[in-house]
């Protein structure tokens, strides 16, 4: 299974396009606490995350909780990394994979990247930019893994208004 966890993610809006990629992609939102924003209806609503009641996502109080109670192979996404996420074959990881990003402001703590170094990576950019979009990353990474998986369990067909819809002569 794959897991997006956002480490105390600060943009409602950035969670709401998340939260839609982790639907679309077949993937398992996790949000650590503190957040900086309300999950209550009204906010979720307000920040675009109509996908939430379809979409398994789980919010935990502290990075040491959510260690302690996921286990699989860990992917840390920083400006830090010294690997593109291409780089890692993500077939052979044991059990679930986790994709880790950190908050908006500060990304994920220097003490642990240090301590996974070898699982961190970074999205090729030009020198000056300091950082892509967090949803950007998100949908980036995912579609690494996901590719590598042979986009197993997703859809490569329109099933909303059909595979032949471009064929079809009935369709004005």
């Amino acid at each position: 299974m794959l897991n997006v966890v956002l480490y105390e993610p600060e943009i409602p809006q950035n969670t709401g396009n998340i939260m839609r990629t982790c639907m679309a992609m077949n993937c398992r939102l996790h949000l650590i606490e503190p957040l900086g924003f309300y999950m209550d209806e009204k906010h979720l609503r307000r920040a675009g995350m109509d996908y939430r009641d379809e979409l398994e996502w789980h919010v935990w109080p502290d990075w040491e909780t959510f260690c302690r109670e996921n286990r699989g192979t860990y992917y840390y996404v920083t400006r830090y990394g010294h690997k593109d996420p291409s780089a890692f074959d993500y077939t052979e990881a044991e059990g679930d994979i986790y994709l880790i990003f950190g908050r908006e402001s500060t990304g994920i703590p220097r003490a642990i990247l240090q301590a996974h170094e070898a699982y961190c990576m970074r999205i090729p950019m030009v020198p000056q930019a300091r950082s892509l979009n967090l949803a950007n990353c998100v949908a980036i990474c995912v579609y690494v893994v996901q590719q590598q998986a042979g986009f197993a369990g997703l859809s490569a067909e329109e099933v909303i208004k059909g595979a032949d819809y471009l064929s079809r002569h009935d369709v004005t």
